[in-house]
């Protein structure tokens, strides 16, 4: 018997030394900015600090561990362009932004750089940025100098920073954050594959001009759940070169809607597929599914389903725009386009602001083909008004109650 009591014991004690291994095995290095020299003041320049802890993370490996930078609660720091690049010794970086990052506001520090970046991160794998934090591009300085609102002013500027980029990253992730005021598109995510945006609050003031929450391009693979976005331009835009889009409980509003495009506009060949938007509200927006092309280009948008979106005063619920220019009404008619098939619109409801609920918009020379409207049912935000569709070349049926009624060139029930 005690020889058993011992045998068991010996055993225990093994397996207990197993765990513990397991356990130091797994435990993250955890690198503060603060330990580099970054100073939470908010007016100190903290980017050569952020790009020492990121080299120091980036250049080693912790096996079955995970390489931590910390940006700690109740400090803000100010950060100037900067890019965290790739690739990594380390598989897994977790960036844990518990404080709060701020742009500088003048854009004269943008002098001699690529006015078009704030927070790049180029070339990484395994990427993972989340916390409680905040990043605030401080982008009022832009704005007041932007073409767009001030076509006249002596030096206006078109492009500007866009908060935070994704190149060339693969199966990386950025949650639980909270972006404000972006000098340009809060969020860009560009030749990248397997990414995540979920869990982010992005916000803008409705008049800050293109202030896109989240832009993708030649990209694939990913996902954007579970997103608050409020801002003066498109709260997600889909560009060229994108496929296995996958969006889904968002709330989108004030801003521009969801869109696809616009495409197409120097005339390339657009390749875009398998995009799904499912589970969205909008409220207040100017479009709310939206498709734009430009008449010089060629390709196509195909695979797409818009499912279980809702929206609340919305000037144009449902729209495909194929002629897609500068100046609205004034497109010239061409005979190229970009080939728009196979959309599906499914289970789609609320109010229209204006009297046209649903645009279908198509080229007299390239038309949409392979529509489908099932389970629609738009009405007024008005008391009393109607709404109605309108179309131009678009070919496509209808399963269910569809309200207004479908104005497909060949329609089919």
């Amino acid at each position: 018997m005690a020889t058993c009591f011992a045998l068991v014991v010996l055993i225990l004690c093994l397996l207990c030394s197993d765990i513990v291994y397991d356990v130091v095995a797994m435990k993250s290095e955890v690198v503060d900015v603060l330990d580099f020299g970054a100073v939470g003041d908010g007016t100190a320049d903290s980017s050569e600090a952020f790009l020492k802890a990121w080299d120091l993370v980036c250049s080693r490996e912790i096996e079955n561990g995970v390489r931590i930078i910390l940006v700690p609660e109740n400090q803000t720091f100010l950060l100037h362009p900067v890019t965290f690049s790739g690739p990594c010794k380390a598989k897994e970086i977790e960036f844990l932004i518990m404080g709060r990052i701020i742009s500088p506001i003048l854009p004269e520090t943008w002098e001699g750089l690529d006015q078009g970046k704030w927070l790049t991160f180029h070339g990484v794998s395994g990427l993972k940025i989340k916390g409680r934090g905040e990043i605030d591009g401080r982008g009022y300085g832009w704005w007041n100098q932007s073409c767009r609102y001030h076509p006249h002013l002596d030096g206006c500027t078109s492009l500007a920073p866009t908060a935070m980029i994704f190149e060339s990253c693969k199966t990386s992730s950025l949650s639980q954050v909270r972006l404000i005021n972006s000098s340009q598109t809060h969020i860009l995510i560009s030749g990248t594959n397997d990414f995540i945006v979920e869990d982010v609050v992005i916000a803008a003031p409705e008049t800050s001009p293109n202030t896109d929450g989240i832009h993708i391009s030649s990209a694939s693979n990913i996902f954007i759940r579970n997103i608050v976005i409020g801002t003066g331009d498109d709260c997600v835009s889909i560009g060229d070169h994108t496929t296995n889009i996958h969006i889904s409980h968002v709330r989108c509003g004030p801003g521009h809607g969801i869109s696809i495009g616009s495409l197409g506009r120097s005339g390339n060949f657009v390749q875009v597929q398998n995009i799904r938007v499912n589970t969205v509200s909008f409220k207040g927006t100017t479009n709310g599914a939206r498709i734009k092309t430009w008449q010089v280009g060629k390709g196509y948008v195909r695979g797409v389903t818009f499912e279980n979106l809702f929206f609340d005063s919305v000037k144009n619920p449902i729209i495909i725009d194929q002629n897609y220019c500068n100046v609205r009404g004034a497109c010239r008619e061409l005979k190229t386009g970009v080939k728009v098939k196979d959309v599906v619109y499914k289970n789609l409801r609320g109010t229209s602001s204006t009297e046209v609920a649903i645009t279908l918009n198509c080229s007299r020379s390239v038309s949409c083909t392979g529509l489908l409207l099932q389970s629609v049912l738009l009405k007024s935000a008005i008391t009393g008004k109607n709404v109605s569709s309108s179309c131009t070349n678009a070919h496509g049926a209808a399963i269910g109650v569809v309200q207004p009624a479908p104005c497909f060139q060949d329609f089919d029930h």
